[in-house]
């Protein structure tokens, strides 16, 4: 069932997640729900969705890599390159503003972006909808939708982490890019 997203002023989005102990047919429709919901999203296309923003407060996100669904239950990162020297690049010329390579968006803030620094390299380890242990290296645009959607489950949205970096937040009117206040 395609589920309403939650957007960043509704405080439930805020909220910690909780683990998943039961891999049931609740559980399976939560995922069916991301994967349903993610689809239908066209303007702007989401990479990643997490529970939290259908307002389920569950430690579950979905990615969308290359037409690929990944389901990804109780994750957690560990931090492989310290380096945050970005996926995305820096602004060049800070007098005009201009999009970097990689904007960071969200589906719960639709068409406000910001040049985030991540990882570029991370392992992450969670289970799959079978329950199943994983533990992988994810490097690039992969391992910058694992950090975004674990911030969501944690009830951190990637302006929080514009904010900590000190980094502009743009929103994309027309094809342009404008700088807006945070």
């Amino acid at each position: 069932m395609i589920r309403k997203i939650i957007k960043v002023t509704d405080p439930k989005i805020r909220i910690k997640s909780k683990v998943v102990k039961n891999f049931d047919k609740k559980m399976l429709k939560i995922i069916a729900d991301l994967r349903d919901t993610l689809s239908v999203q066209k303007d702007p296309e989401g990479v990643g969705l997490a529970a939290p923003q259908i307002g389920v407060n569950l430690k579950i996100f979905i990615m969308k890599y290359k037409s690929k669904l990944q389901v990804f239950i109780n994750p957690k990162i560990t931090i492989i390159n310290k380096s945050t020297k970005s996926i995305s690049s820096d602004l060049s010329d800070k007098s005009q503003p201009k999009a970097p390579k990689i904007m960071e968006g969200c589906l719960s803030l639709p068409n406000f972006y910001g040049p985030l620094n991540r990882s570029p390299k991370i392992k992450v380890e969670y289970q799959n909808e079978s329950g199943e242990k994983i533990t992988e290296i994810r490097s690039g645009f992969e391992a910058q939708i694992i950090q975004h959607e674990v911030d969501h489950l944690e009830g951190i949205l990637f302006i929080d982490r514009l904010l900590e970096q000190k980094k502009p937040l743009f929103e994309l009117v027309n094809g342009e890019w404008e700088e807006v206040e945070l």
